[in-house]
């Protein structure tokens, strides 16, 4: 009968400490640390584009679309996932009807884009005081607005 070596336990007694140190056979509960990421988190700086990409940030005015323009806006919030002011809207689509200063507005900022250090808001929705026709309505209630590529 051959008797276990001392050399032969010791080996015996690395593998299955290297075997229980790989958690081979028992692969437990994952630990996670440290709160998640917010998918609304904001980053940096955070800007909305005129219709020519400029960035601004709590402008006061700027051209929403091609045809359509935002004045005299007061900012209730900015920087959030949802950006809200009150102000003006005029657009070539209310010439030679418009108001010396446009129309009462809301416009609202949302879906902010990630990038490196900044974010930007990417759409936008107007609500106007003044009641506008179906395509004028459909134009300003999901309003693309430009993001830089990053």
């Amino acid at each position: 009968m051959n008797r276990p070596t001392a050399t032969g336990t010791t080996v015996f007694a690395l593998v299955l400490a290297a075997v229980g140190l790989t958690g081979c056979g028992n692969p437990g509960t994952p630990r996670v640390e440290g709160p998640a990421p917010s998918p609304t988190q904001v980053r940096g700086p955070v800007y909305v584009s005129d219709t020519l990409g400029h960035p601004l940030t709590r402008p006061t005015g700027f051209a929403l679309t091609e045809f359509s323009s935002v004045s005299r806006l007061s900012w209730r919030s900015w920087g959030k996932p949802k950006a809200v002011a009150t102000g003006r809207l005029t657009g070539m689509w209310c010439i030679p009807h418009c108001p010396a200063h446009g129309y009462r507005a809301t416009i609202e900022l949302s879906r902010l884009q990630h990038q490196e250090n900044v974010s930007y808001y990417s759409r936008a929705v107007v609500r106007s005081s003044r009641p506008l026709r179906y395509d004028q309505a459909d134009k300003l209630s999901d309003v693309r607005l430009p993001v830089p590529e990053p």
